[in-house]
């Protein structure tokens, strides 16, 4: 077992965990973060995407030891105070979640692209989100939330 520290979400936490343990695991079993989703545990569908020290990163491809000291951002850390972020909002209004197990991924990435570019094109778009899979939408609407959301802030 190792002492880990970590803050997530804005707080601080200290637990011990065996250090090969992935950050997906600690995070929804230990912690009781469960917006972070299990898709296909190998890195290849984004749905347990969280953003680590400022990058997006697959959290089932990061053992806890890594990520010791580290700050994290969940889904559970983008609403603030009770109120959606634009990102989510978007979301929302413009059909980018069905099932939802995507979305969690999708929104952090979405949250990255945004804050690179605050007025990208579809390309970038398209690439900034190529990292994670959707089974229900079809990706279209969720292209076109991400690109509104600029528009309806700026308002």
């Amino acid at each position: 077992m190792a002492e880990i520290h970590l803050t997530i979400n804005g707080q601080s936490h200290t637990l011990d965990a065996p250090p090969m343990a992935r950050l997906l695991d600690v995070l929804r079993h230990d912690l009781g973060l469960t917006g972070t989703k299990e898709g296909c545990g190998e890195g290849e569908c984004g749905a347990c995407s969280v953003i680590l020290d400022g990058v997006l990163v697959n959290s089932c491809l990061v053992p806890i030891l890594q990520a010791n000291g580290a700050t994290i951002c969940t889904i559970e850390g983008v609403a603030q105070d009770g109120q959606l972020h634009p990102v989510q909002q978007s979301f929302l209004k413009h059909g980018g979640a069905q099932c939802g197990i995507c979305t969690p991924g999708m929104t952090l990435a979405a949250l990255q692209i945004l804050e690179k570019n605050p007025h990208p094109s579809l390309d970038e778009i398209k690439e900034g989100l190529s990292g994670n899979l959707c089974r229900c939408t079809g990706y279209q609407k969720i292209f076109e939330a991400v690109h509104k959301t600029y528009a309806e802030t700026a308002k």
